[in-house]
């Protein structure tokens, strides 16, 4: 197996990753990319079965965990309690745990709320050019998880610079600065919820914390830490990750057209699928070998990691016809926008009605939007987003 080289933070890859996903996709379903010093998933096939197989894993093995340097510590005291690294035993008790409180009654009672939010915005537009992913993108996602947790919405702004300093930490471009800024809003957010939980335990209140607070399983609820982490990973993830899927898949329909009745109520599902298809907001997650494994011609040592093309996936011919054109008429297949398996995305119920509530309202209420310039993406692999969509209505 030859290694392969691409640098993550290349310009012309972080435009438009897919040639070099294709160009690998087609030599193997599974190479080393040197610039990872890791093996790494091309094609769908190889990604679904490695979300699936327990023989991988997002916690690092313990025999090989290290304490981490001292200036990181609450960023990594936030990670050491999150569900998205932890394994079975400990990811089935805090999953049962959270999703008895992320109900599915819990984010559709949302929908008026949201409904009412996307007008809100829409009415704050201005004439001029102006962007969209930050007047509408980036809102309609963060409002509502706000609300969703029972934070005050004014704490919006705090809240999404502290998500953006603690995400930038999984970026390649990640540096000593970044880390610096990822451990200071770290600390902040911790005590800001801290305060905010013990709030909430003697004021509860109809709202996501203090659900996550009563939560109870088998006479066992989340401790503090765990219930910190979880608010944490459900903003980061349920916002990011939303504010993306729109801003990529509002681009490419402004850039390659569409027809209305894909945004009807019997097309909107077959949109928004696509949209994750094409051009997803999380291009790359990793796992860690827990035994010795042989696959798609690699033998996996215990602790080695390999890293899931997600967007490489989502792209390959063998999984979708004609992959590399944006259908809104597709007929539905899973993608792997939202990962797999026991780490499957336990907010995609609540990006995918966010989506599909905010696109028919925008487009219902700007008929006429246009882009105002040619969109960049962002210099943060393994995350694809733009730094900005301008737009006129």
């Amino acid at each position: 197996m030859i290694p392969i080289i691409q640098s993550p933070t290349d310009p012309n890859f972080v435009q438009n990753p897919y040639p070099f996903y294709a160009e690998n996709r087609a030599k193997a379903p599974l190479q080393v990319w040197s610039d990872y010093n890791m093996p790494a998933a091309f094609s769908h096939a190889a990604v679904a079965a490695l979300l699936r197989d327990r023989r991988f894993g997002r916690e690092i093995p313990a025999e090989l965990a290290t304490p981490g340097p001292a200036h990181l510590a609450p960023f990594l005291l936030t990670e050491a309690h999150s569900l998205l690294d932890a394994e079975p035993p400990r990811h089935t008790r805090l999953r049962k745990l959270i999703l008895r409180a992320f109900t599915s009654r819990a984010i559709n009672a949302l929908s008026d709320d949201m409904e009412t939010l996307c007008h809100q915005l829409i009415d704050d537009f201005p004439d001029a050019p102006f962007d969209l992913l930050e007047a509408y993108c980036t809102q309609v996602p963060l409002i509502t998880i706000c609300r969703l947790l029972g934070v005050p919405v004014d704490m919006a702004p705090k809240l999404l610079r502290w998500s953006h300093d603690i995400v930038a930490m999984y970026q390649a471009s990640r540096t000593t600065d970044t880390e610096h800024r990822a451990a200071a809003s770290a600390a902040e957010f911790t005590s800001f919820l801290h305060s905010y939980i013990d709030q909430r335990r003697s004021d509860p209140r109809d709202d996501l914390i203090t659900r996550l607070i009563t939560a109870e399983e088998d006479g066992e609820s989340l401790s503090t830490d765990e219930l910190i982490g979880t608010c944490i990973l459900l903003l980061n993830a349920g916002h990011e990750a939303t504010v993306h899927s729109l801003g990529n898949g509002l681009k490419t329909m402004l850039q390659q057209g569409w027809d209305a009745s894909c945004l009807a109520p019997n097309g909107i599902d077959r949109l928004v699928e696509e949209m994750l298809r094409y051009d997803p907001p999380l291009h790359m997650f990793t796992r860690y070998a827990y035994e010795t494994v042989e696959l798609f011609g690699h033998t996996f040592q215990r602790g080695d990691q390999v890293a899931l093309l997600l967007g490489a996936a989502n792209r390959d011919p063998e999984a979708f016809a004609d992959p590399d054109r944006f259908d809104p008429t597709r007929e539905i297949k899973t993608n792997t926008a939202f990962g797999g398996g026991l780490h499957f995305c336990v907010g995609a119920p609540l990006a995918r009605l966010e989506m599909k509530i905010a696109l028919p309202i925008l487009f219902d209420r700007c008929p006429n939007l246009k882009l105002a310039a040619e969109p960049d993406y962002s210099n943060s692999y393994h995350f694809h987003g733009l730094t900005r969509l301008m737009v006129t209505t």
